[in-house]
């Protein structure tokens, strides 16, 4: 699946709106990195870590990034999260920027790759994301060679 998508997002343009990733520590910065791994270069995705900023560092460190790639979406790390509490005040200030919490590699991989926009695209992206989280017991079935569980 993610090759089809890796080589649609190749062989087509992107949307103009980009998106921040923002969190703590190094966060955004490990997620943009796999994302790359993943699909190459991303200049749609601006990073942002909250790692020595107060709450005004932040809000004008994320104003910046959104600024630089046109977002209308930000995704965070944790709901409470002073990176969150940040995102929550832009977007209620604009008006035109969608927040969404607890993301993670297939989320934003879905969100970029499908070409996604807006609050929409974030929905059906946090959807994806969710859809992505297993949890695997050591009394489960072994993984085949293919990948698959046996059984």
């Amino acid at each position: 699946m993610w090759g089809a998508i890796c080589r649609t997002m190749t062989n087509s343009g992107a949307p103009s709106a980009g998106i921040v990733v923002a969190g703590h520590g190094s966060f955004a910065a490990g997620l943009r990195d796999a994302v790359e791994c993943v699909a190459g270069p991303q200049p749609r995705l601006a990073t942002l870590s909250n790692h020595g900023l107060d709450a005004d560092g932040i809000a004008t460190a994320l104003v910046e990034a959104v600024d630089r790639v046109r977002a209308n979406v930000i995704f965070t790390d944790l709901p409470a999260g002073s990176c969150t509490i940040a995102a929550r005040r832009l977007a209620k200030a604009r008006g035109t920027i969608t927040v969404v919490t607890g993301a993670n590699l297939p989320m934003v991989l879905d969100f970029l790759l499908t070409e996604r926009d807006g609050a929409l695209g974030a929905t059906l992206s946090a959807e994806k994301g969710r859809d992505a989280v297993f949890v695997f017991t050591a009394e489960q079935a072994p993984v085949t060679e293919d990948g698959s569980h046996g059984g």
